[in-house]
């Protein structure tokens, strides 16, 4: 008797099994349209989605290096958000090993985003400038793109550098005319240095342009830019923009004890390094003292030039001093190794952050790349300049610059040349690793 029970127990719970399972097909064959893939040509070629909703590229294209999808693995749309055992019996859910390596191959051929880059040139900064790229190309991971604003005599010079350099597929470059309003022109051109405060311009200019970093010609990498890049990443609702502190020692600082204007924190920015959300900045109305109303970026240029021009030393630097000072919350403050200069070793050192790990990039300002009175600094702008790409970057830039660098141990800034050197032998230590794993 407990034998038949037992069968019994045995075809219920395989009646129930079986209905529940006929249960989910009906559900699935009548499902609401809302949930269903649209209809579409079949003559289109199948779209790819990730979760930004953007379209990313046309699947089973010949001579793309893509698999052909078999027919039941068409529709891509639902199997990339719906669970395995949801998936109707046209989608590929049914070999989930193959679909799985399908979308990892699929994930690995997306292209990398592209890095913004871009300087200002005029007069004799073509030779420096091409220096600051190349330093960028040897040690950056993604691609570039570089923003050239340069006097119009140097814009052939500039096409011929750049397209007679090898790893053209690492980069891609624009050279544009120095464009002020026409207004005030003449006045913005000669504030502090020649075309330097076409920098403040670059938002309204580059109206595609999302995020940019923008550096001084005298700035030289030695880190990929890829590692400032990620900043952006960190910038919390407001941040728009991040620069470093123009001193870390207050005893010395310039806009704490000669400024005659408004500057941002307790020692001012330095804005030869600069990057920047534009889109936010575009967007942003900015507090200001001229006007109980907030302006926007292109309104608040000029009327700030006007009020301060007699009071300001430094130019468009210190006009982004005022600008931050009135909207603290809007800027990211980076730390001194990401815009390394003279005064952080001249009078001793004062960059912790740079004797712990090294320095990020180097701003050799007041022209200390052309002159003895920093061969520090001239020794490694003169060992970048002079590395032709392909060359063993250990044999024919590292070692050569340590031995450069241990000549100037008479200056401060010698002493402790290893600080200039340590993240730049971590660089090329890092690129070596990456072309062994194929990367």
């Amino acid at each position: 008797m407990r034998r038949y029970v037992r069968v019994a127990l045995l075809c219920l719970g395989c009646g129930l099994c079986s209905l529940l399972y006929g249960s989910s097909q009906l559900a699935l064959e009548q499902e609401p349209a809302w949930g269903k893939p649209q209809a579409r040509d079949p003559a289109a070629p199948v779209r790819r989605q990730r979760a930004g909703g953007g379209r990313v590229a046309a699947a089973g294209s010949a001579g793309r290096g893509e698999p052909e999808l078999p027919d039941r693995c068409k529709n891509l749309s639902i199997s990339y958000w719906n669970s395995y055992w949801m998936l109707p019996s046209d989608v590929c859910g049914m070999n989930c090993f193959w679909e799985a390596a399908f979308r990892y191959d699929f994930m690995k051929t997306q292209p990398a985003e592209k890095m913004h880059l871009a300087v200002v040139a005029c007069g004799e900064r073509l030779e420096e400038t091409v220096t600051m790229l190349k330093s960028a190309i040897i040690f950056s991971i993604q691609p570039l793109q570089f923003h050239i604003f340069a006097e119009g005599q140097l814009h052939n010079s500039f096409k011929g550098i750049l397209n007679g350099l090898p790893y053209q597929g690492k980069f891609n470059y624009t050279v544009y005319p120095i464009t002020f309003p026409t207004e005030s022109a003449a006045e913005w051109k000669k504030l502090f240095k020649p075309c330097a405060s076409q920098r403040l311009f670059l938002p309204l200019i580059l109206k595609d342009v999302d995020s940019l970093l923008y550096v001084d010609t005298d700035i030289l990498f030695l880190r990929p830019v890829d590692d400032i890049w990620s900043f952006l990443k960190k910038f919390n609702s407001t941040q728009i923009a991040a620069m470093a502190p123009e001193h870390e020692e207050p005893r010395i600082g310039w806009y704490n004890r000669f400024a005659r204007h408004p500057y941002y924190g307790i020692t001012g920015i330095n804005s030869g390094v600069m990057l920047m959300n534009m889109t936010r900045i575009r967007r942003k109305y900015f507090k200001n003292d001229m006007t109980t109303a907030r302006l926007q970026w292109g309104e608040i240029l000029m009327p700030l030039l006007k009020k301060y021009k007699l009071n300001i030393t430094w130019g468009d630097q210190d006009l982004l001093n005022i600008m931050f000072f009135h909207n603290p919350e809007s800027l990211f403050v980076f730390p001194c190794q990401w815009n390394y200069r003279p005064d952080h070793c001249i009078y001793g050192s004062n960059c912790k952050e740079a004797e712990e790990k090294g320095i990020f990039i180097l701003h050799g300002n007041r022209g200390v790349y052309h002159d003895d009175k920093q061969p520090t600094f001239r020794a490694i702008y003169e060992a970048i300049k002079k590395y032709s790409f392909g060359d063993d970057l250990v044999n024919f830039l590292l070692q050569p610059l340590e031995l450069e660098l241990q000549k100037t141990m008479h200056t401060y800034c010698g002493r402790i040349y290893k600080v200039f050197i340590k993240q730049l032998t971590k660089s090329i230590r890092d690129i070596y690793d990456r072309r062994s794993k194929g990367s």
